[in-house]
């Protein structure tokens, strides 16, 4: 059996993920983390001195992806113009979803 079939589909993926754009003030980090709840995810949302948002999430591929594309969409709250975004192996992010 190959590693990928013995971990399973499931096996959880961190995204790491850098939104740019008019994304303080504007309840992002809080719109962020209720979507991310919503999918079962942990992590933060954390907003950085230069303006950006940084959401780190961890959970099922699937989910991750639906938290990745949301945060694209239109339906992210403020205007998000670039979303640098990474996913590797999940690091054991603690359980809940925290903004900071």
């Amino acid at each position: 059996m190959r590693d990928e079939e013995a971990a399973g589909p499931a096996a959880a993926v961190r995204l790491t993920a850098v939104v740019h754009g008019t994304v303080q003030g504007v309840g992002f980090r809080y719109l962020a983390a209720r979507k991310a709840r919503e999918l079962s995810l942990a992590g933060s949302a954390v907003n950085r001195n230069d303006g950006t948002v940084e959401v780190i999430a961890e959970g099922p591929p699937e989910s991750v992806r639906a938290l990745l594309d949301w945060l694209e969409s239109p339906e992210a709250p403020g205007v998000v113009t670039t979303v640098e975004a990474a996913v590797g192996p999940a690091g054991g992010h603690r359980p809940g979803f925290q903004t900071g």
